[in-house]
């Protein structure tokens, strides 16, 4: 993820006209449509110039956003391989771009390092070798591309740009060989600039050491570096490929995607190294435009989208972002986006290695808002694909295709998207076929779809589907005795640090979870404490109980009802914390996105030590927090700041402390029973804050459900309906009209934040005794909520699971 903005916008999409294609003589015409523009003529000529195509793909890293992913059973798993990897199934990657883990946190989570310490090496840590050999077997072709965001502190004393950081790259690539597996293309440090001497260095150690097959990509961050390559001939003779992220502008539309012209004069390949960053259905526009305008504007031949999957929990940053969500391995189910079929409208068409054909690419009628075009031809100097995207265009428009310079004048396959359609059959769909007569042939286009015109065959479409979702129940525990040694123990997300399966110490046999990282890293995002969460949004009232063994001073801690996490401050996390020291002091706190840690209560109890075994739990239930040592209760507070969360292991930085013997247990309640989503019966769409907003009066709406923390509502036995833990859902004002606005608001103990479900469906607010209702019987994303006299309609009722 760049350096730019810290928050999270859904991409919204308007709905466009969808107009029936009907096959007739010569292509295909539209019916049910606005008037055609004037016909547009465009020649495919196979003996047009034009640089070589380096692929599509997507990046596993810049976070833990593949995390949960390992952990899905089978066949959703393998299901959710076969999207992203599978030829001819969904997205085809052409590329994958994996994190080479630092032990810190970098964006949505922490990745392992191979090399925690200098004389420390593991080769099977962590989870990104384990993805790079699944998309290997199913496409032996795509490419590899390793990249670090941030690294262990024994490098270069805390230098990134060091020999450490070198030695440590190519023992990467040695691991990568022990997987059977080539490593394609390498990067610096991800979006903290350039050294051109470390380059350099890297290079000639890259040679020496058998690895000159490697290309080296600069500097995943600006198209700066540009200038220093066409103004340092060692410089340059060092880099193969320039990489830039968000060439067309940091989550915007993608519509101009131009580049300085130093960058297109060095002869380098121009890749768009990170994109998209965006919802994996919303982003489907933005990348449609991206994937083609890159080429057309800034003649860039790779297209790399952040991230491949959103595999996390909806309280981490970023949580929809990908090309599929897949954020229940407990329950299996996931959703595969509008973004996956955009890319596949160019990855199943084409292969690394084509060339593009710039007098047959460009703008239809020479009009960015009608659209773009961009055609490659194979290897083979026959076959070709031209992939159109009209994400602006106001009305259908006739395209008069001449076919020449030596390609195939035979069937022309037409498949096609629209991405403003919720109908999955219209994603990846093949349309009809084309016979050309003396190479020319016409096809008449909608707004707001990707096609893909080919002579190529054996693209398909993937059928399967998971399950519904579910919250993840209770009781849960795990001993952590089953794992490998290196592995994480399932569901466990690392934040900072790293978290993994380790042999017992303290006379202890069997595996316990240690926090491998003795010291503080080399950071991309702010520096936390080491912690990972654990569970599920929904729960609410239970106890939380681990062993934990200090191995040196400092202390650990058991986190529960975590939910928001942030990149802010010392803590950036709402939950509530068990501290405990070696000398024994304890403490409850609270501590929130902010970064501001508050003391609930605190004491001193007989010395832990180090070395030693110890038992703690954190109970809650309603607005009490419980804790215990060894057996015995140490204190307890009253705070209802959050209603419900994740569980979680943390430590001070660079304690390697162990953790054993996992619990969670239901309390009086259970996880809650009311925590999880609304959803209107007459939409079946969920109640929402927008954008995440977590501002005072924010008016609530209906969205698509996708699991995200702004859609997590606990109903708390005072009768109020929670979000992110402090803030209710409330009637503005206190007002106790009809058309009363609902929205959240802090909570406070109010009448108008007091609510019952109703046998019947309804949820009424006890101070007006009106009903929670979807304006005007709306049932589209974005309509608004607020109360309404209760007349038995659907869009007044709604489930709570």
């Amino acid at each position: 993820m760049p350096l730019f903005s810290r928050f999270v916008r859904r991409l919204r999409t308007s709905a466009a006209v969808c107009a029936g294609l009907l096959l007739a003589a010569g292509g295909i015409v539209a019916t049910g449509a606005e008037p055609a523009h004037a016909a547009t003529s465009i020649t495919i000529n196979g003996s047009s110039a034009g640089r070589t195509f380096d692929g599509v793909g997507a990046i596993s890293g810049g976070g833990g956003n593949s995390r949960l992913l390992i952990d899905y059973p089978e066949p959703q798993r393998s299901q959710i391989l076969d999207y992203l990897f599978r030829p001819g199934y969904g997205a085809s990657l052409q590329i994958l771009k994996a994190e080479i883990g630092g032990d810190t946190n970098s964006t949505s989570g922490a990745e392992p390092s191979h090399e925690h310490t200098r004389t420390d090496l593991n080769c099977n840590r962590g989870y990104e070798w384990w993805l790079m050999e699944q998309a290997k077997q199913r496409n032996p072709n795509i490419k590899l591309y390793g990249l670090a965001w941030g690294a262990p502190g024994w490098i270069g004393n805390g230098n990134f740009w060091s020999t450490d950081m070198i030695n440590y790259l190519v023992s990467w690539l040695g691991c990568a060989k022990q997987h059977g597996l080539t490593i394609d293309y390498l990067g610096g440090w991800n979006e903290r600039g350039y050294n051109i001497s470390w380059y350099e260095q890297l290079r000639s150690t890259l040679n020496a050491d058998g690895y000159s097959g490697v290309k080296i990509v600069a500097a995943d961050s600006d198209w700066s570096v540009a200038n220093d390559i066409d103004a340092n001939q060692a410089f340059a003779s060092s880099v193969d490929i320039i990489g830039t992220h968000y060439p067309c502008g940091y989550r915007s539309a993608q519509t101009d995607c131009s580049v300085p012209s130093a960058a297109t004069s060095s002869g380098k390949p121009l890749w768009a190294s990170e994109n998209g960053s965006d919802d994996y259905n919303a982003g489907a526009p933005a990348m449609a435009r991206g994937i083609n305008r890159g080429y057309i504007d800034g003649k860039m031949t790779a297209y790399i989208n952040w991230p491949v999957v959103a595999a996390i929990t909806p309280n981490l940053p970023y949580p929809t972002m990908g090309l599929a969500l897949a954020a229940q391995p407990w329950s299996g189910s996931y959703a595969i986006g509008k973004n996956t079929w955009v890319m596949a409208q160019t990855s199943q068409f084409t292969a690394p290695g084509w060339q593009y054909l710039d007098s047959s690419s460009g703008y239809i009628g020479g009009n960015r808002n009608n659209g773009s075009y961009v055609s490659l031809k194979s290897t083979d100097k026959t076959d070709y694909s031209t992939v159109i995207e009209t994400m602006d265009a106001s009305g259908a428009q006739t395209l008069n295709f001449n076919v020449t310079g030596g390609l195939s004048t035979g069937t022309v396959h037409v498949w096609s998207t629209n991405v403003n359609s919720s109908n999955p059959a219209d994603y990846l769909a093949h349309t009809a076929d084309i016979t050309p007569s003396g190479g020319s042939f016409s096809l008449t286009v909608q707004p707001g779809r990707v096609y893909t015109l080919t002579t190529t065959t054996g693209q398909g479409k993937g059928t399967a589907a998971g399950p519904a979702s579910k919250s993840m129940s209770l009781p849960y525990s795990d001993d952590f005795d089953g794992y490998t040694t290196g592995a994480e123990a399932k569901y466990l997300m690392d934040w900072q640090g790293a978290f993994e399966v380790a042999a017992c110490g303290g006379g202890r046999s069997g595996k316990c979870v240690r926090q491998m990282s003795p010291q503080a890293p080399i950071t991309w995002d702010p520096l936390t404490d080491p912690h990972a969460l654990l569970g599920d949004l929904s729960w609410s009232n239970y106890t939380v109980s681990s062993d934990v063994l200090l191995e040196k001073s400092g202390y650990a801690e058991l986190l529960g009802r975590a939910n928001g996490q942030s990149y802010s401050g010392a803590a950036g996390l709402n939950a509530y914390h068990l501290r405990v020291s070696d000398t024994g002091a304890w403490s409850i706190l609270s501590s929130n996105t902010g970064g501001t840690v508050s003391t609930l209560a605190h004491g001193t109890t007989a010395a832990l030590g180090t070395n030693r075994w110890h038992s703690l739990s954190l109970a809650f239930s309603g607005s009490t927090i419980t804790a215990s040592i060894d057996g015995a209760t140490v204190g307890s507070a009253n705070d209802y700041t959050y209603a419900g969360g994740q569980v979680g292991y943390a430590t001070s930085q660079g304690e390697t402390a162990q953790f054993d013997n996992l619990s969670i247990t239901p309390g009086p309640g259970g996880s809650g029973g009311t925590s999880g989503p609304i959803t209107g019966v007459a939409s079946g769409r969920c109640v929402d804050v927008p954008n995440q907003s977590q501002t005072n009066g924010t008016q609530v709406e209906l969205w698509d459900c996708n699991g995200g923390s702004n859609q997590q509502w606990t109903r708390t036995a005072a009768g109020e309906l929670r979000v992110y833990g402090g803030d209710c859902l409330d009637a503005a004002g206190q007002g106790t009209s009809p058309g009363t606005k609902v929205d959240i608001y802090a909570c406070n103990g109010g009448s108008n934040q007091q609510w019952t479900a109703n046998a019947d469906g309804t949820i009424t607010g006890n101070q007006s005794g009106l009903c929670l209702d979807a304006t005007g019987n709306g049932t589209a994303n974005g309509t608004l909520l607020e109360l309404w006299t209760c007349n038995g309609g659907s869009n007044q009722q709604w489930t709570h699971t």
